[in-house]
């Protein structure tokens, strides 16, 4: 019998986020996923930890890391001083895809946005994702701004 729950992740299940996302098309292009783990990823993950307005989180079965996703809490003067949550890097394992985990992750996400007192839950996604749009959609999500990105 399955236990699927949702946590905010621990250092342990850094390497299982990393493969999660090196597991698509443009994640192995920019992720290294190998062995050992690139301390970069333990620098950023202690960053994050230790960040009021961060938060990773792993959804697993059993001991098994099966999704993630990150939420950036971010406080803003605009809509009068509202909170938005940003949610990125979102992922599902491969093998577990198309069991309904990703709205599950999400309808989690949304959940925590408001009891951070979010007025805003927002995203970016790739262009190229278009069954993530889709997905995006199906989930109440609105296309409504576009957004533009600078690699520093």
């Amino acid at each position: 019998m399955s236990i699927i729950s949702i946590r905010r992740a621990r250092e342990a299940d850094v390497a299982a986020i990393v493969a999660m996302l090196a597991d698509d098309e443009l994640g192995r292009a920019r992720e290294d996923a190998g062995t050992p783990l690139a301390q970069a990823y333990l620098d950023a993950f202690a960053q994050i930890d230790a960040d009021p307005n961060q938060l990773l989180a792993v959804m697993t079965d059993g001991d098994d890391v099966i999704g993630t996703l990150q939420i950036s809490f971010l406080t803003g003067l605009s809509l009068r001083g509202a909170r938005r949550g940003q949610i990125e890097a979102v992922r599902v394992a491969a093998h577990r895809r198309s069991e309904g985990l990703g709205q599950r992750l999400f309808e989690w996400a949304i959940e925590t946005c408001r009891e951070r007192g979010c007025r805003v839950a927002q995203l970016t996604t790739d262009k190229t994702r278009l069954d993530a749009h889709r997905f995006y959609d199906r989930l109440g999500f609105k296309a409504s701004h576009v957004g533009y990105k600078l690699q520093l």
